[in-house]
């Protein structure tokens, strides 16, 4: 990468890092925290829990295709703001039903769409791959931290304490978007930011919607086990602040298993190994179930799922990335991460419903039912091979898309031609084999220069 690039990947690293260690700090520590305001309910930690994730999961979409109206730093300082105004409105509250209020405005600060598509401008195409890396790892460095660091901060200062450092990190943002990142103008959108016409034909897509649903029941899980695991934990006179020392060694564990699983895989991401991963989460969620269980039946457990819960995080993204259209993957993105945050919102409100009814470990075997129900979806999924994707500048006419169409299709390595006319762009999925310079060679017998 040269010195743009670096610039623009840690400056946008360190947005997500920001950002999201507020959102992250607040999953550990609320189930419990909670219990002091005066209109507690499981039904309403459930609500303040995953909250967050119904405006986020609406707005998604629309939020990325302003971006391309508007400008990508003018929507992400807008959606910073918002953020940031939830943060404190939450931070003030002296009510669940105000906390709740706050993190749905936090939510309408959706802005992740319109952060992937500035790290694309910044970015060449040879290079976009490490930058996106980098911002992926800040994202999983951002969820141990504010993990361990939740708990601690919330003995120290309260939930309120939590709430108002959100806000504060989010304010802290700004600066590094509007000054840190370079300014460029805006490429083309068509394999970054969602585009309308592409929405409902992706949504029934036979392999990207079970993706969809897949990516919804994980973070169902994630948010239906920070509400209740908390509690279980005090029920086992662990108190809040020291919640960090059973994370810590679970997190590293399960790092371990991440790797392990991804060791298996060899680079790619076989369908057996993400049948696996969902089976660890299932068998968590069974264990933690259990009546009258140990104190390290639950730390096995917790193992387990953030063992199959990293892997799969980690791992949608590049299958969803793989199946979409060529030059159509910033709609499927969008659309994944819609019913991404619609499950978090999902999870809070099934476990708030079901723990206000009956019990904690009623909440584990939903979940539990609920996994075991996601791995016959998986079982539907094809064998993906990971692909490239490749764009090209083009300013030829419609009339020469038949000829090019067929030329591509008979070049080595080519599985997907798309083109997009207005855009002056062409789009090609990819593997191993593909040869640009014979692809520019083809470009060069139509009007309109090859990039």
């Amino acid at each position: 990468m040269n010195a743009l690039e670096v610039r623009a990947a840690v400056s946008l690293a360190l947005v997500y890092v920001l950002r999201m260690m507020g959102l992250f700090m607040v999953m550990p520590v609320l189930a419990v925290a909670a219990m002091d305001y005066p209109d507690y309910s499981p039904v309403l930690v459930g609500l303040a829990v995953g909250g967050y994730g119904l405006t986020q999961a609406a707005l998604q979409i629309p939020m990325g295709m302003l971006s391309d109206r508007w400008g990508r730093k003018p929507v992400i300082l807008f959606g910073l703001s918002v953020f940031a105004a939830g943060s404190f409105i939450a931070a003030s509250a002296d009510s669940l039903a105000w906390m709740i209020a706050g993190r749905i405005l936090q939510g309408a600060g959706a802005i992740a769409g319109a952060i992937m598509a500035l790290a694309t401008d910044v970015s060449r195409e040879t290079q976009r791959a490490k930058v996106m890396a980098v911002i992926g790892i800040a994202i999983g460095f951002s969820f141990y931290l504010a993990v361990l660091a939740g708990p601690l901060i919330a003995n120290s200062w309260g939930l309120c304490g939590i709430f108002a450092l959100t806000g504060v990190l989010a304010i802290c943002c700004m600066p590094l978007i509007q000054w840190a990142v370079p300014t460029v103008a805006m490429q083309s959108s068509g394999d970054v930011l969602p585009q309308r016409g592409q929405l409902r034909r992706l949504v029934f897509s036979s392999q990207l919607w079970r993706l969809n649903v897949s990516v919804l029941l994980l973070h169902m899980m994630i948010t239906l086990l920070f509400v209740q695991l908390p509690v279980t934990l005090v029920h086992f006179d662990l108190t809040l602040d020291s919640h960090w020392m059973l994370y810590l060694p679970v997190l590293v564990a399960s790092v371990i298993g991440l790797i392990i699983l991804m060791g298996i895989g060899k680079g790619q991401t076989p369908r057996k190994v993400v049948l696996v991963a969902a089976l660890f989460m299932t068998v968590a969620f069974a264990m933690l179930g259990a009546q009258d269980h140990h104190r390290w039946v639950v730390v096995g457990a917790v193992i387990l799922f953030f063992t199959g819960f990293n892997y799969l995080e980690a791992s949608f993204p590049a299958l969803v990335s793989s199946i979409a259209p060529a030059g159509e993957k910033g709609t499927a993105m969008g659309i994944y991460a819609s019913f991404q945050f619609f499950g978090a919102f999902l999870g809070g409100v099934l476990a708030g419903i079901v723990a206000d009814h009956w019990t904690a470990e009623t909440a584990y075997f939903v979940g539990a039912v609920a996994a075991s129900c996601w791995l016959l979806i998986l079982r539907g999924l094809d064998e993906v091979n990971r692909i490239k994707r490749v764009a090209f500048k083009w300013q030829g006419t419609s009339e020469d898309i038949s000829a090019l169409r067929d030329a591509f299709s008979k070049l080595a390595g080519v599985q997907e031609t798309t083109f997009s006319v207005p855009d002056g762009m062409i789009y090609l999925k990819v593997t191993g084999q593909f040869d640009r310079e014979a692809a520019n060679q083809i470009l060069r017998r139509y009007p309109g220069p090859a990039a």
